[in-house]
């Protein structure tokens, strides 16, 4: 299985609610057709779309979602819907990078540095992150915004992201080591290859394939 683009048809890869374009994406998409969704529409999306609803979109349209720091803005209940979406716009042997916010190492990290609520826990690009902020989601973002759709109403371990990836049907979850507060995995909808490994730099920490 080989990840280069065919000569009549470029590798898809769809951004799910990567604000905008502005935003980059990892090179490992370099050379990729890009789309980005999005609810909101000051970040011009290609797909303006809620991700819960992903499934009204055409079936079998992209080789690879992309999906950071998304998924923990849904209510518990609802990530099935937003990963059932994932599923359907993947053709066979497509994939979803995800990556969330890591809530054991969160929770490791107050106990270990004696941290509070309001304390910082890292300082971001975007200023001072608090122990509130990866909780509940980026308070100045929300504030600044308005938009309530900047929270946080779940969040996530290693072995709970795992367990819904796999529960929603996707054969395969690969997760990247050393990644400090933040679990970063790739589902595979079809069988893992050492070409995905090769292409995403993902070790092989904490595999598990689905029965």
């Amino acid at each position: 299985m080989t990840f280069q683009a065919k000569a009549d048809d470029t590798r898809k890869v769809l951004n799910v609610g990567g604000n905008s374009k502005e935003i980059p994406i990892p090179s490992h998409y370099k050379g990729w057709e890009h789309h980005l969704l999005d609810i909101d529409p000051r970040g011009n999306p290609d797909v303006l779309c809620d991700a819960r609803k992903l499934t009204t979109l055409p079936s079998l349209t992209y080789d690879g979602i992309y999906c950071s720091h998304n998924l923990e803005h849904y209510h518990a209940h609802e990530v099935r819907n937003v990963l059932a979406g994932f599923l359907h716009v993947l053709r066979p042997d497509g994939f979803a990078e995800v990556r969330v916010p890591d809530m054991e190492a969160l929770f490791r990290a107050i106990v270990d540095r004696n941290l509070d609520i309001d304390d910082v826990i890292y300082v971001s690009k975007a200023g001072p992150i608090l122990v509130r902020d990866m909780i509940y989601g980026f308070g100045v973002e929300i504030e600044r915004s308005g938009q309530d759709f900047y929270s946080h109403r779940t969040g996530f371990t290693p072995k709970s992201l795992q367990k819904a990836l796999l529960e929603a049907g996707f054969s395969a979850v690969l997760f990247a080591k050393g990644s400090g507060l933040e679990i970063r995995v790739l589902a595979l909808k079809g069988q893992l290859t050492a070409e995905h490994r090769k292409l995403f730099h993902f070790e092989q920490v904490n595999e598990s394939v689905a029965a």
